[in-house]
């Protein structure tokens, strides 16, 4: 993973809150995925701004959290590998 390219959605899912059931989830035409909340805080950070490296920091910050860069590269590889995520522009 080239950890300090931007990252965003992929444009064939959108991601959003689901107040119903208080998490984030990823709609695609053929379904919805429901994700766990550090997903979801990840998730929600890839606008096409941040990399890999940047989501980490503000992560870490975040939650008072040292040391998340490896957690965060595991999810956004696996995330790349699923096409949720695609390197912006």
């Amino acid at each position: 993973m080239q950890l300090e390219k931007s990252l965003a959605v992929n444009e064939h899912f959108q991601l959003q809150f689901e107040e119903a059931q208080e998490c984030f989830v990823l709609l695609y035409p053929e379904g919805m995925v429901q994700l766990n909340q550090s997903a979801g805080e990840i998730m929600n950070l890839c606008d096409g701004k941040n990399s890999c490296l940047d989501i980490a920091k503000l992560l870490e910050e975040k939650f008072n959290m040292p040391d998340l860069k490896k957690d965060v590269e595991a999810f956004l590889l696996e995330a790349m590998e699923r096409k949720w995520v695609v390197y912006g522009n």
